[in-house]
């Protein structure tokens, strides 16, 4: 293994390696910052430009774009509340009001600094932990995989805020909409209403940039007090601290030994583990109270796990050739337009494009360190502009964002539709984090429960005689009644002084 990184070090370590690398990450960012992109579009668009590279040339480039978009779907989501990724929504929980408070900056240096350590930490998985991780996700069946969703749903009760009847209800009103369309198994239409355009359901980046972005759009032209208008001057540069840094450490390595797992794991991704992510820093966090308000470290761990996916979901694409995320089946295409065949035999045929993988993915994450913080303010000086100017910006973006999806304007209408939901929503303090949660897991656990069904005749044992299955179920329910409880002993106590 050490002559093979010693070669793939030479290989990467030229002008031409380095630039492409560079060429990547800053393309990356900007595609990631965009709603409607993301990783798996930006990828795609870029195969057409790798056709006369080399294969490790090709493949480090697509990667870097991968790894950089998951940082830059951050940066919209903490400056206008519109997430660039799905994996960015948990960023929206506390990035936003960090920057309603005055501190973009510190919002911004959080994300670049836990999506850097992130990435690093998943490029040692993938080097030493490819083999035994991958062995142990070829164990993961419909009952695992509907066990793991139910976890991700049993976040909704921390994620409610003052109120876990209302998460109830956003999470209920979730799964309702995510059951809109094709039915996955018999493929019968439910709940479409005769619309053609409903029979893929509602697409989740429409509705994410009209439950968050387009809200606040409207709650800046009807209100007129947003809190960024009143910042003027007072918005603040500021990067993190040295004291915050450290403070944040614990949650960056928790959630980038989640995000690597999870990311391990064909079909998660990355907005599961984002979110699982975020709520295991809450519980672990010395500031819960200040958790949906700004705490830099609900920014800091779902931004740490969804840069950590990028190489969990590589583990299976390179060592069985089974795609683990949306942009590694698109990165499985190009290695065959290259004329590489992923799996077993890969890293024997070619160990050079393997470990040249790794040593790229490691300089992608340093470039993205100093891309990422030489454009900080840049992106700040943007958010200090007029909101006659902000306003009509955010709502052209999502706008387009949303067309892009399908290029259809029935999604435009879509978009419009949950801007109108998420500002009353918000409007009457109802969470819109259990919505997202349930529109991103929905599907996922209703397929993977019928199909656990029909494999056991009916029998619902089958979620308590698989090890993994039952684990992730009392954990779950742990995890649900967890804060349920503290409420009840909370309002107890308060009642008895």
């Amino acid at each position: 293994m050490i002559e093979n990184l010693i070669e793939a070090i030479s290989i990467v370590f030229t002008l031409k390696m380095l630039l492409i690398i560079l060429l990547g990450s800053f393309v990356g960012i900007i595609i990631g910052a965009l709603p409607g992109l993301g990783p798996t579009v930006g990828t795609t668009l870029i195969i057409p430009a790798t056709f006369g590279m080399e294969p490790t040339a090709a493949l480090i480039l697509l990667v870097a774009i991968y790894m950089t978009a998951e940082y830059g779907g951050s940066i919209t989501a903490i400056l206008i509340s519109s997430p660039g990724t799905t994996a960015a929504t948990a960023t929206v929980e506390d990035g936003y009001p960090l920057t309603q408070k005055g501190y973009p900056g510190k919002a911004l240096g959080a994300s670049i600094t836990a999506s850097t350590i992130g990435g690093i930490f998943t490029t040692f998985i993938l080097l030493f932990l490819t083999i035994p991780l991958m062995n142990f996700a070829l164990k993961f069946g419909p009952a695992e995989y509907f066990a793991l969703g139910f976890f991700g749903l049993s976040l909704v009760a921390s994620l409610s805020g003052k109120s876990i009847l209302k998460g109830l209800l956003m999470a209920i009103l979730g799964l309702l909409i995510s059951s809109i369309g094709l039915d996955p198994l018999t493929g019968q239409p439910r709940y479409t209403f005769g619309s053609f355009y409903l029979l893929e359901g509602i697409s989740i980046i429409p509705a994410l940039m009209g439950l968050y972005a387009v809200s606040e759009v409207f709650n800046m032209f009807l209100t007129q007090n947003n809190t960024i208008k009143k910042l003027g001057k007072k918005v603040s540069k500021q990067f993190i601290t040295l004291k915050e840094f450290k403070s944040m450490l614990p949650v960056i390595f928790q959630s980038s030994f989640i995000g690597s797992f999870v990311g391990v794991i064909p079909g998660a991704g990355g907005s599961i583990a984002s979110w699982i992510a975020y709520q295991q820093s809450k519980r672990i966090a010395k500031d819960k109270k200040d958790y949906g308000k700004g705490a830099l470290s609900g920014v800091a761990a779902p931004e740490a796990a969804n840069n950590a996916t990028v190489g969990g979901a590589l583990v299976p694409l390179l060592s069985l050739g089974i795609p683990g995320s949306p942009t590694t089946a698109v990165l499985l295409g190009a290695l065959m337009l290259h004329g590489l065949t992923p799996g077993p035999k890969l890293m024997e045929t070619d160990a050079n494009l393997f470990y040249g993988l790794i040593i790229g993915l490691f300089i992608t994450c340093i470039f993205m360190f100093f891309v990422g913080s030489l454009l900080t303010n840049f992106w700040v000086k943007l958010i200090s502009l007029p909101q006659t100017f902000i306003a009509p910006i955010i709502l052209s973006i999502s706008v387009i964002g949303a067309f892009s999806v399908r290029n259809l304007m029935f999604d435009v209408y879509i978009t419009l539709g949950f801007g109108v939901l998420g500002y009353f929503l918000k409007k009457f303090n109802f969470p819109l984090a259990p919505i997202v949660l349930a529109l991103v897991l929905g599907g996922m656990m209703e397929s993977n429960l019928r199909r656990a069904l029909l494999i056991s005749d009916g029998s619902w044992m089958i979620f308590l005689t698989n090890p993994i299955s039952l684990i992730l179920i009392l954990i779950a329910l742990f995890t649900f009644v967890s804060p349920i409880l503290k409420n009840v002993f909370t309002s107890k106590k308060s009642k008895v002084s």
